[in-house]
C-alpha cells in the first residue's frame, strides 16, 4: 500500500521530483547519472510514505512487533559511552526518519532527552501525543525546545540520559543560538553548536546517530563516535570546529550511501 501510493507520487509530483533531483545534484556533482537519480527518486518517495505510515500506526503496534523489526549496530559503543556516567549526546541529522528514533531507543530501554523545534506540526505533536499514552517507556522521554535556556541539558547529561539532536538545520532559530560554519556537499553551512559545547562542558562523549529505513518496515539504528575524544574533549573552538566537521563528514558517507535518505526537499 506505501508503495504503490509513494510510486503515485512520484509519479505525479513533477515538482517535488524536480527538487529531489537537485539535492542529488549538489551532493554527487558529475557523478550523477539519470539512472542513479530515477531509481533514488522513487525509492524517496516510497520510503517517505512507507514511514510515514508506520510512524502513525506505532502506537497500535504490539512492542514486541516494532523491537523485533530493529536492528542496532554501535549498540556496544552507546553502552561504553553511558558507562563512563556522563551522559551521552547523541548528533542526529535532518536525513532519514530521524523522528522514529526516540521511540525506538525508549523501547530498548534508554533514558532519552530530546530538543526539538518550537514550531512543530501538530499532526507530529498529536502523534507523540498517542506514543505516550500507549507506551510507558516514551511518557519518560523528556523534550525541551531548542530556544529554552540550557540548564535542564546540563542536569539532564549529569544524570546519566542521552540527550538527542540535530545541529544540521537549514534555518534560523534565532540571534541568541550560536553557530559555527563548516563544509559539506562542497558547500558552507551553519550548524548549531550549543549542544556539543554543552556535553563538553558535561565530559559527555559525543557520538553521531543514523536511523535507515529498510524493505518491509525494517529499521537499522546506527550509532558512530565518537565525534571528540572525551578524555581531551576542551570547549574551545578547535575542538567544536574539529567535532562538527567530521559530523558533516559523516553525514556526507551516509547519504551518498543511502540517497533515498534524502529528508529535505
Amino acid at each position: 500500500f506505501g508503495q504503490f501510493f509513494g510510486t503515485c507520487e512520484y509519479l505525479i509530483n513533477h515538482k517535488r521530483r524536480r527538487k529531489f533531483r537537485q539535492r542529488l545534484a549538489a551532493i554527487y556533482g558529475d557523478a550523477l547519472t539519470d539512472s542513479l537519480a530515477r531509481r533514488a527518486t522513487w525509492r524517496h518517495f516510497m520510503r517517505i510514505r512507507c514511514d510515514k505510515l508506520f510512524y502513525l500506526i506505532f502506537d497500535k503496534l504490539p512492542r514486541e512487533k516494532i523491537l523485533n523489526r530493529v536492528r542496532f549496530f554501535g549498540k556496544d559503543v552507546l553502552d561504553e559511552a553511558l558507562s563512563r556516567g556522563h551522559g551521552v549526546y547523541l548528533t542526529l541529522s535532518h536525513y532519514g526518519s530521524h523522528h522514529v528514533a526516540a521511540l525506538l531507543m525508549a523501547l530498548l530501554g534508554y533514558r532519552l532527552v530530546g530538543v526539538r523545534d518550537r514550531n512543530e506540526g501538530p499532526l507530529r505533536k498529536y502523534v507523540q501525543e498517542k506514543y505516550a499514552e500507549t507506551f510507558q517507556e516514551y511518557r519518560a522521554v523528556r523534550m525541551f525546545f531548542a530556544d529554552a535556556f540550557p540548564r535542564e541539558l546540563y542536569r539532564c547529561l549529569e544524570e546519566g540520559y542521552i540527550l538527542a539532536s540535530a545541529p544540521d538545520v537549514e534555518h534560523d532559530r534565532g540571534a541568541h543560538l550560536r553557530t559555527m560554519p563548516v563544509k559539506i556537499f562542497g558547500q558552507q553551512r551553519d550548524f548549531l553548536t550549543g549542544p556539543v559545547r554543552i556535553a563538553l562542558r558535561c565530559g559527555a562523549p559525543i557520538l553521531q546517530g543514523f536511523v535507515i529505513s529498510r524493505r518491509n518496515f525494517y529499521f537499522r539504528l546506527v550509532v558512530r563516535g565518537p565525534l571528540v575524544d572525551p578524555a581531551a574533549g576542551r570547549d574551545d573552538f578547535q575542538t567544536v570546529a574539529a567535532a562538527l566537521q567530521r559530523y558533516a563528514d559523516n553525514i556526507e558517507d551516509h547519504v551518498r550511501e543511502y540517497p533515498c535518505h534524502i529528508s529535505k526537499t
